[in-house]
């Protein structure tokens, strides 16, 4: 017997897709029918995954075509499974809001000895210097040098009761409140901590200090990818991520993975650019010539690669080294060109937080809209 077509799709029109109430022919899932002779080839796809949907789809078939058309019919059913989309499940990284505290900037680098501390100290004061309220956290638990930068090494934070609790009260220089693990620890004691216990410690300097207002708090993370930058974006929403290297490739390498670990889906961290410090030297008897001791501009090269703004560069100069081992951030200096160098760097810091708060959605209650009251920075 020679087999119609029409008359196979009459007969799969009586037939419904598992889970949807259509039949199989009108709903569109039937793709296509084959005739040849007595044989048929009948392609269809449905939704179902599941292995019970896939045999009565095919045995209702060929029980449908035998009854309604011809019971000697040779039948080959092909199913094919489209299951829908699952949702996307993002599990990102959420922290919870310090009140009071408008934006939280890390400042973080792949790799150790790029001067990130240095930078974060002078990005400190000089946000001080333009009008902004500004705290710091040394997040790097085993080798905190922020108390040295700060001339406060010898102090220790002040215990104060806000809303009936006991709060550590930040060390303040320089109109910079700072807390450090470096507070609590002897000079020569090292810290010998597994994970659990210096995020815990960190937590504490977060929530249990009293911050007061905040225009900027500026994290100073460890060197690397590790578990203290996942504790700290799960305990804080980061406004944004500022990174550190120096112009020399294996710095750049590990920026790269410094910026790449900002960007991975789950943390979702905003990179507001990169700062090259260390970028060339500059002897004081020849102000002119510029010397790339460690290649020249790497990591404007690699901010160009990656998309991300490239915030500044840094010279080698002495007196930046010196001002931070006596306690005095060179961007305290005035007219010079150091302090010009912070403050150009400073200003697009501040510049690439006021475009994140505009462009993306929040992660905290407050935000800086307006650049207004800022005197390194012109309002538009």
């Amino acid at each position: 017997m020679k087999l119609n077509k029409q008359d196979i799709l009459n007969a799969l029109k009586t037939i419904t897709v598992p889970g949807e109430g259509q039949n199989m022919v009108d709903s569109g899932a039937v793709t296509n029918v084959v005739t040849f002779a007595d044989e048929v080839i009948v392609d269809i796809t449905i939704k179902n995954p599941s292995l019970q949907a896939r045999k009565k789809t095919e045995v209702e078939i060929l029980q449908t075509i035998h009854r309604e058309v011809y019971e000697k019919a040779k039948i080959k059913v092909n199913i094919k499974v489209e299951a829908p989309a699952a949702p996307k499940q993002t599990n990102e990284i959420k922290g919870k809001p310090i009140p009071g505290i408008s934006n939280i900037v890390a400042v973080a680098s792949g790799k150790g000895g790029v001067g990130k501390s240095t930078v974060t100290a002078n990005l400190a004061v000089t946000l001080s210097k333009m009008g902004f309220k500004v705290g710091v956290l040394d997040a790097d638990i085993y080798g905190p040098s922020i108390p040295i930068m700060f001339d406060v090494a010898s102090e220790r934070p002040l215990s104060v009761n806000v809303d009936g609790k006991s709060k550590m009260k930040p060390v303040e220089n320089y109109g910079v409140k700072v807390l450090s693990i470096g507070f609590f620890t002897k000079p020569d004691q090292a810290v010998i901590w597994r994970g659990p216990m210096a995020s815990k410690a960190l937590n504490q300097m977060i929530f249990d200090a009293a911050w007061g207002e905040l225009d900027f708090l500026l994290l100073d993370l460890p060197p690397g990818t590790g578990d203290i930058h996942l504790s700290i974006m799960q305990a804080l929403p980061i406004t944004g991520a500022v990174v550190v290297s120096t112009p020399q490739n294996v710095a750049l390498a590990d920026a790269k993975k410094g910026v790449a670990m900002f960007q991975q889906e789950s943390i979702n961290v905003p990179v507001l650019g990169i700062i090259e410090n260390m970028a060339y030297f500059t002897p004081d008897e020849l102000p002119e010539n510029k010397y790339y001791i460690f290649g020249k501009e790497g990591a404007k090269h690699l901010a160009e690669d990656l998309e991300v703004p490239f915030l500044g560069e840094v010279p080698i100069v002495q007196s930046i080294r010196e001002a931070g081992d006596v306690g005095r951030p060179a961007a305290l200096q005035t007219a010079t060109p150091t302090e010009n160098a912070f403050q150009d760097i400073t200003k697009s810091v501040v510049e690439q937080v006021v475009f994140r708060n505009k462009n993306l959605p929040e992660t905290e209650a407050i935000k800086i809209t307006t650049m207004a009251g800022c005197s390194a920075v012109k309002k538009k």
